[in-house]
């Protein structure tokens, strides 16, 4: 195999299949990125048996062929290449050596051969769709930050992806909770999605699938069984294993009756409440609100490192409330909201809050209170 490519698609490809290799690996072909010229084309193949990432780039290819060589290293390499240098990959069967040139640099590095590279067996999907970028985009963004990290609970340790009935019809949801916050965001439901398996997606998976999202204008195909998930754009195609486990019924946790409702400015709620959380000793301290007649008072009393209390103007005409919450998780929900306003709404002290961004309907969150 020899072929010389740009330097900078050459680090786009090498730095998304690095990121799905484990840093540690009892399996030494794990750590590789299979490297397959074709035609006009060169092809980076890694995975970790759980998620496989497949890079395409344009690439002068001299011979075809293919071969592994170590994903960390070959990034290291190139991420350290200057701009715009033509880089050229030369692997050597006789002696098992991957030589990468650019201007006056060589490098020589050790390969395995790709007969023993683990390919993904495919799977027959049962629902494929397409949906732009900047809608998938939104529904992991805002949901993520409530995966569960707690091993045990396996089947919250990902995102659940199904269809659901929403205010104006069918909708596509992403749900996320960890038991002391959850979120639920929906968008409107892509052609051909109706009939897809709800699968949870692994927190790793959501991790590398943020990187094919960022350009509004893709559209993004979308392949579920009920094994696996896909994901493609013209240039790379993530394919992942779900999590084997049933999604709780989360509708049971969001609540329906609360009446008391507080509106805030979001972005100056988040900073109060990231102010008075400093002098608490640890991030899970209590911070309490106080709601009162268009007031709220915020405040931390960390008897060994201090006091803190802040006063914000809000909306706020029902009855007066003292209510606790984990500072952490107050501040990742107010962080979600991209509107002005955040609404929150209460029962009692005891009871999840739910969160909304002003009258939109297609994201809410709730979080359980703690003593204070």
């Amino acid at each position: 195999m020899k072929i010389s490519i740009e330097r900078g698609a050459l680090l786009k490809a090498v730095s998304q299949a690095q990121s799905v290799v484990e840093r540690r690996n009892t399996i030494p072909i794990l750590a590789n990125v299979l490297i397959e010229a074709e035609g006009e084309h060169v092809f980076f193949r890694a995975t970790d048996l759980d998620i496989e990432v497949v890079d395409k780039a344009v690439a002068q290819v001299e011979r075809a062929g293919a071969t592994t060589v170590s994903a960390t290293t070959l990034h290291e390499i190139v991420r350290k290449l200057p701009d715009g240098a033509l880089v050229s990959l030369t692997a050597d069967a006789a002696t098992g050596r991957l030589a990468v040139e650019a201007g006056r640099s060589n490098f020589s590095l050790a390969t395995l051969p790709r007969e023993d590279f683990p390919v993904m067996a495919s799977s027959e999907y049962q629902s494929n769709f397409t949906a732009p970028a900047g809608m998938l985009r939104r529904l992991f963004d805002k949901s993520k930050f409530a995966i569960s990290t707690e091993e045990t609970r396996y089947y919250l340790n990902g995102v659940y992806m199904h269809t659901a009935d929403g205010a104006d019809g069918k909708v596509l949801r992403c749900v996320a909770t960890d038991g002391h916050r959850l979120a639920r965001i929906d968008a409107d439901l892509p052609a051909g999605a109706l009939d897809m398996p709800g699968v949870i997606i692994p927190r790793k998976t959501v991790g590398e699938l943020r990187k094919l999202l960022d350009d509004d204008e893709m559209e993004i195909a979308v392949s579920v069984s009920e094994t696996k998930v896909r994901f493609a754009t013209p240039d790379i195609t993530l394919t992942s294993k779900v999590i084997d486990g049933t999604f709780p019924d989360y509708t049971r946790v969001i609540p329906q009756g609360n009446t008391r409702r507080l509106e805030v400015d979001a972005k100056e709620f988040a900073r109060a409440v990231d102010r008075v959380a400093t002098v608490s000793s640890e991030r899970s301290r209590a911070v309490k609100l106080q709601l009162e007649d268009d007031r709220l008072i915020l405040s931390v009393n960390a008897p060994d490192s201090g006091a803190a209390e802040e006063e914000l103007a809000v909306a706020y005409s029902d009855e007066r409330l003292e209510i606790g919450f984990n500072a952490k998780y107050l501040l990742e929900i107010a962080n979600q909201v991209d509107r002005e306003n955040a609404v929150f709404m209460f029962n009692s002290s005891g009871d999840p809050t739910l969160m909304r961004e002003g009258n939109d309907q297609s994201a809410v969150y709730v979080v359980m209170p703690m003593r204070v």
